[in-house]
């Protein structure tokens, strides 16, 4: 269980730091340059919370000290990757450097913030999956990279299925996955929930959350959770242990469990 956007502001890292305390989320993906960056960080290593990098080129840098060609960099890729829902898929040759300027600065104010680069990366929206990222090779070899959501057959488009799967293949030819990756919400049907806990029986299952949404953070502090995750538990940080049978593989239909 993993809650994006430690560090974005005050209230955020603190909806998340409650629900690690309490024991319903592993690890938070921490924003830079933002707000409540630099105290989230020195929280995070403190208390020795499982972190990973939370790219972000959509959202503006809100910290104090951000640098000035930072923020109108990130300002134009911002404007690119808004302009519908086909500009992420879209390699953009113009921003090519901006891009990688970016992320750069990203990746190295990570390692200042938590005192090594990050082994886990994923991204604000998802742009983490856009083209320029990911034909660029713009997230260092070797790292721990977010697919994307896993569809079940039916679900989405055709063409958004096999987008999802092509994305995906070419991200594990340089970095590891998680076998499946599903977002949180919606809670209901409560089915959903159980149908997507007992996949992690067998397989490595991420689950994105955002805490400081008052619903998420609800059933995460309450009792439901337990009662859907069954005799299953929460990991206590992000891992990508063995599986438990040699060779095994992903299911193609999640909805068959």
């Amino acid at each position: 269980m993993n809650a994006d956007d430690w560090g974005r502001d005050r209230e955020t890292t603190e909806r998340i730091f409650e629900c690690i305390l309490h024991g319903t989320v592993s690890s938070a993906s921490a924003m830079v340059f933002m707000e409540d960056s630099e105290r989230a960080a020195a929280v995070a290593r403190s208390a020795q919370i499982d972190t990973g990098l939370h790219v972000n080129f959509t959202t503006p840098f809100s910290a104090p000290a951000c640098p000035r060609q930072l923020l109108v960099r990130q300002a134009d890729l911002a404007r690119h990757l808004r302009r519908g829902r086909l500009a992420r898929a879209v390699f953009h040759p113009g921003l090519v450097r901006s891009f990688e300027y970016v992320m750069k600065a990203q990746l190295d104010e990570y390692g200042r913030l938590y005192g090594a680069y990050p082994e886990r990366i994923d991204g604000h929206h998802h742009m983490h999956l856009s083209a320029n990222v990911v034909l660029g090779r713009l997230m260092p070899a070797g790292t721990i990279a977010r697919r994307s959501f896993s569809l079940r057959p039916g679900e989405k488009s055709f063409f958004k299925r096999k987008y999802s799967q092509l994305l995906d293949f070419t991200l594990a030819q340089r970095h590891r996955l998680t076998d499946y990756f599903f977002s949180l919400p919606p809670l209901e049907p409560g089915e959903r929930l159980q149908r997507i806990f007992s996949l992690a029986k067998r397989f490595v299952v991420e689950v994105e959350t955002h805490p400081v949404n008052a619903e998420e953070r609800q059933f995460l502090m309450g009792e439901r959770i337990h009662q859907l995750l069954g005799e299953l538990r929460v990991a206590k940080r992000f891992m990508l242990p063995p599986r438990l049978e040699p060779g095994a593989k992903p299911i193609e239909n999640p909805a068959a469990l």
